[in-house]
């Protein structure tokens, strides 16, 4: 504390005094002092300057304010020491996810699936409406639309981000296929909106498809329900460090959905971290395919290609019948089976529920195990003549009166030309620390 010298305090208190006698002979029912004379404003200018004095008498001895950097903050902090410490009321979170499964090269009916699920407009563009918009692979084959498709999606990403929406872009076995080699479902005349076969072939194997398959689209994804998780594709468990290390340990720890075109089977090896361990794998193994030099002809009416030279048995599996592009376990196995086992998966991969397409019904979307399994390829495509449909979650977190939370979840089924279809809803009370 600033301390003042003997003579320097004396000094001040002598004329704290005289001005004090000042004033009061001043302001006395007798009336000023005959020597001081009168007036209104020099009695303003007397009180003003004794206020001064005394200020600078006591400013030494009063508590510190607390400088702005040491006030309570409005937005969370973390120094590592201390809990977070909000002043502002406890907001209350929402996330709304649409998820559509496999298109097969049917722009019109990709169209009316995305404008029913409120993802786009009636101009085809980013409505704003979801926050979250997933799209399961199986894009390409059995329909010519491929080149609209695809350059839609990007320019869909494109608006979404402007506005703050995201997509979740995930390669399908039929692009994994072209860009092996595989043409068996590609119609001739989706060739012939390339141009040539010379042409495809460049697309989807190093040219402008190919590039966006890598930078765009993963095999896998983990999909947090609540941002203190993490953004899309946040590992579980996180990396050592992570800044969402503490919330993927907490209460919210499993609010996610995994989506994957085939299944994540339970003897696939590589489920964690989830889902980088399988997008890391993915992208070595479609970067050989890229690289291949020359790349060999199209099957049929060549041979067929298979994986690359140099291919890793990790790669192998991941393109293997029990890989997350081609298992069908979960849709076709006796559901006694798979509920057992579907928890163990859940666990190791950090979610709550898993979503899937590639093997369709054609009449609605499946849920399984309680709703722990999604299956969402209804044949949208004129190829198959099945539903038009969507997978709709909505996600909400709400402060609760008297502390704690309240988290819900309604996942819904939705068609273009039927009833919707509530699949699962679950609610629970939270306490109040999340982390």
């Amino acid at each position: 504390m600033p301390r003042l010298s003997a003579a320097a305090f004396a000094a001040l208190s002598l004329l704290v005094l005289s001005l004090a006698y000042f004033s009061q002979s001043y302001v006395s029912p007798l009336g000023p002092a005959p020597h001081l004379g009168s007036g209104f404003r020099l009695s303003i200018a007397l009180s003003g300057l004794i206020s001064y004095v005394q200020a600078a008498v006591q400013a030494p001895f009063a508590a510190p304010e607390a400088p702005l950097a040491a006030q309570r903050p409005k937005e969370p902090v973390d120094n590592g020491h201390s809990e977070a410490i909000m002043d502002e009321p406890r907001p209350r979170f929402t996330r709304r996810i649409i998820a559509v499964g496999d298109i097969h090269g049917d722009f019109l009916n990709a169209a009316r699936v995305l404008q029913m699920a409120g993802v786009v407009d009636d101009d085809g563009n980013w409505s704003g409406n979801v926050d979250v918009f997933v799209q399961t692979g199986d894009i390409i084959d059995r329909g010519d639309d491929t080149i609209e498709l695809f350059k839609w999606m990007e320019e869909l990403r494109e608006q979404a981000h402007g506005v703050g929406g995201t997509m979740v872009s995930l390669l399908g076995n039929h692009e994994w296929m072209n860009a092996i080699g595989d043409w068996r479902y590609v119609y001739p005349s989706e060739i012939d909106t390339f141009g040539s076969i010379s042409t495809r072939q460049k697309a989807v194997t190093t040219g402008w498809l190919a590039s966006t398959w890598a930078s765009n689209y993963t095999t896998s994804a983990r999909l947090p329900l609540h941002s203190i998780l993490g953004p899309p594709n946040t590992d579980y468990p996180p990396e050592e460090g992570s800044v969402y290390a503490r919330a993927n340990a907490g209460p919210l720890s499993h609010a996610a959905f995994s989506f994957v075109h085939g299944g994540l089977a339970p003897s696939y090896p590589n489920l964690q971290p989830f889902p980088s361990a399988i997008n890391n794998i993915s992208s070595s193994l479609l970067s050989k395919l890229r690289s291949r030099s020359p790349q060999p002809p199209p099957h049929p009416p060549h041979a067929y290609p298979g994986l690359p030279a140099g291919s890793t048995r990790e790669e192998a599996r991941l393109y293997g019948s029990d890989g997350p592009l081609w298992y069908r376990g979960w849709a076709e196995e006796d559901e006694s089976k798979i509920c057992a086992q579907v928890d163990q998966v859940l666990e190791k991969t950090g979610t709550r529920r898993m979503v899937m397409g590639h093997t369709p019904n054609f009449h609605n979307i499946v849920a399984r195990c309680g709703g722990k399994v999604l299956i969402i390829d209804t044949g949208i495509s004129h190829a198959y003549g099945g539903a038009l449909s969507a997978l709709s979650i909505e996600y909400s977190l709400e402060p609760v009166k008297g502390g704690g939370w309240k988290e819900q979840e309604v996942v819904k089924a939705l068609y273009a030309d039927q009833d919707d279809e509530l699949l699962v809803t679950a609610s629970r009370e939270l306490g109040e620390d999340l982390w």
